[in-house]
């Protein structure tokens, strides 16, 4: 190469790092459900990837010290306590106190790894409004799905597929990333765990920009889970019925694009996946 050309290389390289720096890394924030999880935010919290900006833990008058053992692990979580019961509830509230340009749905109960949180959040950065974890494409699993929980997923997966012209692979699991912005389009109102239905329906229908990942679905690490296999799907069903009939998208229902599947790998932090007792947390924090 030519001394003409370097020099002529050397001159790009202040115009490309200014136009990188014209354009932030969209900030992150992570909404969390909680009712009695003090045995199981210590895992989830410690695993939180640092480049996540907020942390937003909305507590459904829990009996434990769940908000203590996260005000203890991460200093400037943000509290936000709902007295209306149900999940959908609980995400709503967590969703109008975010600040962060995208938000990710988290379990409370150690299910949902945060280390996977990096690979929802890529393509949104690029060109995706909405990413959607999966337990079935390559990649995926789960260690806690029963044979009654899979046979349900798969029927109403289908029905959801068909009657949205969508290939989704996993409609009822709850790890999802969308663009803040999305919101104010998707006019959520559900206040149980058909928030998830509500919230893919209503992305499909308004012409979002969907993504799926591989995720795998972790066993809940201590106490039981709140889910109600029949009750809940038949929620689901009801909820699928009444968007399709009866929700008009602001976007006029533009055709949304073909979903895409992204693979990943990522590194893994080896923490005990195991519950934690919340007075040697805060026994520890109490001697710093």
């Amino acid at each position: 190469m030519s001394i003409e050309h370097l020099e002529r290389a050397a001159e790009r390289k202040p115009a490309s790092a200014a136009a990188q720096a014209s354009f932030p890394a969209a900030s992150i924030s992570v909404v969390i459900p909680t009712l009695n999880e003090a045995l199981n935010l210590p895992w989830v919290l410690r695993r939180m990837p640092s480049y996540v900006d907020e942390v937003i833990v909305v507590d459904g008058r829990s009996e434990d010290m769940t908000i203590d053992v996260a005000r203890a692990l991460r200093f400037d979580v943000v509290v936000v306590n709902e007295l209306q019961a149900g999940k959908g509830a609980a995400m709503r509230a967590g969703f109008a106190a975010a600040t962060g340009d995208i938000i990710v749905m988290l379990d409370a109960d150690g299910s949902m790894d945060p280390r996977e949180i990096g690979w929802f959040v890529s393509p949104l950065q690029h060109d995706y409004d909405f990413v959607k974890g999966s337990r079935y494409v390559t990649g995926g699993g789960s260690d806690d799905l029963t044979r009654l929980r899979n046979l349900g997923n798969r029927a109403l997966t289908r029905l959801a597929n068909r009657a949205l012209h969508c290939n989704f692979s996993d409609l009822c699991y709850g790890y999802i990333a969308f663009r803040k912005e999305c919101l104010d389009i998707l006019e959520l109102q559900s206040d149980g765990f058909e928030i998830e239905t509500e919230l893919i329906s209503r992305s499909a229908q308004a012409g979002l920009r969907i993504a799926e990942v591989p995720s795998h679905e972790l066993t809940r690490i201590s106490g039981n889970s709140n889910l109600q296999t029949f009750h809940d799907g038949w929620r689901v069903l009801r909820t699928l019925t009444r968007e399709c009939l009866g929700w008009d998208a602001p976007t006029a229902g533009a055709r949304p694009e073909a979903l895409r599947r992204v693979k990943y790998r990522y590194p893994d932090l080896r923490l005990p996946h195991i519950p934690t007792d919340p007075k040697t947390v805060l026994a520890v924090v109490g001697d710093d």
